[in-house]
This record gives C-alpha cells, sequence and structure tokens, in this order.
C-alpha cells in the first residue's frame, strides 16, 4: 500500500521539475513597446515600426532605422543575446529608441525575461533597464 503512494509522490516531484526548468515560448514577431527605465518605460515611438522575432535561436529586428541580428539561448527564465551584429545608420529621430533597446540586448550576460500571455519582458543584469513587447 506505502509503495503507490511512494511513485504517486516521486512522479509529482519529477513533473514539478520538469515544469519549473521549462522554457517560455518567446518564438515568433514582437512588436516594441517599451524600452528604459525598469520604474518608468519610455513608450516605443508611434511612427517607428519596431519589432523583433525570434526563431529557433536566432534574433533578429529593426527599432528604428537601423537593422539588427543574432542568436539567442534561452535557460528557463533567462535569456542570453550573442554575436548582436546592427546595421550603422545615424537616425536622430529614433536614436534613443535604438541605443535603449540594444544596451539591454547586448548585454552578453543572462538577461531575466518573463512572458505574461501576450507580453515579454526583458530586464538588464542589473535590472534598471527593461525592454517591453507584444506578441504581434
Amino acid at each position: 500500500m506505502k509503495k503507490p503512494h511512494l511513485l504517486l509522490i516521486a512522479l509529482f516531484i519529477l513533473a514539478l521539475s520538469a515544469c519549473s526548468s521549462a522554457k517560455p515560448d518567446i518564438s515568433g514577431d514582437w512588436k516594441l513597446v517599451s524600452y528604459g527605465n525598469a520604474a518608468n518605460p519610455t513608450p516605443a515611438l508611434p511612427t517607428v515600426d519596431s519589432s523583433l522575432q525570434f526563431n529557433n535561436g536566432q534574433m533578429s529586428g529593426n527599432v528604428g532605422c537601423n537593422g539588427f541580428g543574432g542568436e539567442y539561448k534561452l535557460n528557463g527564465d533567462q535569456i542570453t543575446f550573442s554575436g548582436i551584429m546592427s546595421t550603422l545608420m545615424f537616425c536622430e529621430e529614433t536614436s534613443a529608441q535604438e541605443q535603449g533597446v540594444l544596451s539591454v540586448l547586448s548585454d552578453n550576460a543572462a538577461l531575466q525575461i518573463q512572458v505574461n500571455g501576450g507580453s515579454l519582458t526583458i530586464t538588464s543584469t542589473d535590472g534598471d533597464s527593461v525592454v517591453n513587447l507584444a506578441r504581434k
């Protein structure tokens, strides 16, 4: 009688550990909502189609006038970006937005991510800066 209970407990613990290491689904297209100071993020420019795409370890996007891309790796609720390359045009209207977003993504360290329904938040390693996205 005790063995079935132990087996159920063991299966329950195994299921919980599998859920805790599950990677959130960030694949697809995301629209930039806001960026910058975590306590008071700056809204994305409404006249600029700012978006990021995640697909099987590859990331690309445009948050102003420059396109960029690189690789990403998920580990639970953390993401690490590497090899990010960008075109180098200067556009005064969008430069603050580009710098704000790319400074978080190019941290090359494990960044905290949170997926909540149709929203994705990427937080800098120091917790001071965020990139907020909405699923397209």
